[in-house]
């Protein structure tokens, strides 16, 4: 067994923001093949109801910030909490 000792914050925020990039990109495609569709059945005449095409440029880039931001506070945490406690014990 190994020990994770320390994460690199950088490369954890890194990581974290392209999955946020991916998720996002996928959540703005559904967003603009079922969003009109929804506000249609619920009859929302809401103006922008469904997001279209700046769904699929906007999504992204939030979700991209937000999993930077998240994956920088996780990586610092763990390494406070790992050296009180030691790190994640994981088979290579």
């Amino acid at each position: 067994m190994e020990v994770i000792k320390k994460v690199d914050v950088l490369s954890l925020a890194k990581f974290d923001a392209t999955i946020g990039f991916v998720i996002g990109l996928i959540w703005g495609l559904a967003l603009i093949l079922f969003g009109d569709a929804v506000a249609s059945v619920l009859r929302l005449s809401v103006p922008g109801a469904g997001f279209g095409i700046a769904s699929i440029i906007i999504s992204p880039i939030l979700y991209s910030i937000v999993g930077f931001i998240a994956g920088a506070i996780s990586a610092f945490l763990y390494n406070i909490v790992a050296r009180f406690i030691g790190g994640i014990k994981i088979e290579i």
